[in-house]
C-alpha cells in the first residue's frame, strides 16, 4: 500500500468487532513501534499489552465524562508508559528544555497505528486516562502517557476533516 493511501485510511476507530487480534498481527504492530526512531535511540517507553480482565480495567480507567466508551469493545489495549532517558538524551533534554520522551512516545504511537491500519486493524490513541488506576491494573513502572485501543473496526471509513495546508504550512526561504 502506498503511504498516502495508508495515511488516508488510518482513522481513530471508535467501534470494534469482537474478533480477537491474531498474535502475528499484534507482533507486527509492536515491531513497528520498536523500529520507530527516538532521541539517541533511547526508546524511553514501555508497552504493556492488555487483554481480558486487565483490558477491562484499563478501559474503565480511560472512560469518563462520556469519553472513550468504545475502549471496552477493543480486544486489545496497549498502554504506553514513560521510562527514563538514556544519558545522552537526558543531557540534551536538560540543555534544550525539550521533553524528548513525549516526542518519542508520539512517534512510536504513529508507527504502531500506521502498521495496524496496514494490517486491517483499527486503533485509537487516547490521552484521557487515569494514570494511577492503569498502573495498579498493569503494574506499569513509569507514568502512563497513552493508551491505544486495537482491534478489527466495526465502523465505516469516515471522510477526514483536516485543516488546509495553507493553515498548517508556512514556507520561509
Amino acid at each position: 500500500m502506498e503511504f498516502s493511501e495508508l495515511a488516508n485510511r488510518r482513522q481513530s476507530c471508535r467501534c470494534y468487532d469482537p474478533r480477537p487480534v491474531e498474535d502475528k498481527k499484534l507482533a507486527a504492530v509492536l515491531e513497528a513501534a520498536r523500529l520507530a526512531p527516538s532521541a539517541c535511540n533511547g526508546q524511553p517507553y514501555h508497552i504493556t499489552v492488555c487483554r481480558g480482565e486487565t483490558a477491562r480495567a484499563v478501559a474503565a480507567a480511560v472512560t469518563g465524562m462520556g469519553l472513550n466508551k468504545f475502549a471496552a469493545q477493543a480486544p486489545v489495549l496497549l498502554v504506553l508508559s514513560e521510562m527514563p532517558y538514556v544519558k545522552s538524551a537526558a543531557v540534551g533534554a536538560k540543555l534544550k528544555g525539550n521533553d524528548y520522551r513525549s516526542i518519542d512516545i508520539g512517534i512510536a504511537a504513529a508507527y504502531l497505528t500506521a502498521q495496524a491500519a496496514d494490517l486491517g486493524l483499527g486503533s485509537c490513541i487516547m490521552g484521557w486516562l487515569d494514570d494511577e488506576k492503569i498502573r495498579r491494573a498493569t503494574g506499569a513502572a513509569g507514568a502512563v502517557r497513552l493508551v491505544i485501543s486495537l482491534g478489527y473496526p466495526a465502523d465505516t471509513q469516515r471522510e477526514k476533516k483536516r485543516k488546509s495546508l495553507d493553515q498548517l504550512v508556512t514556507y520561509a526561504d
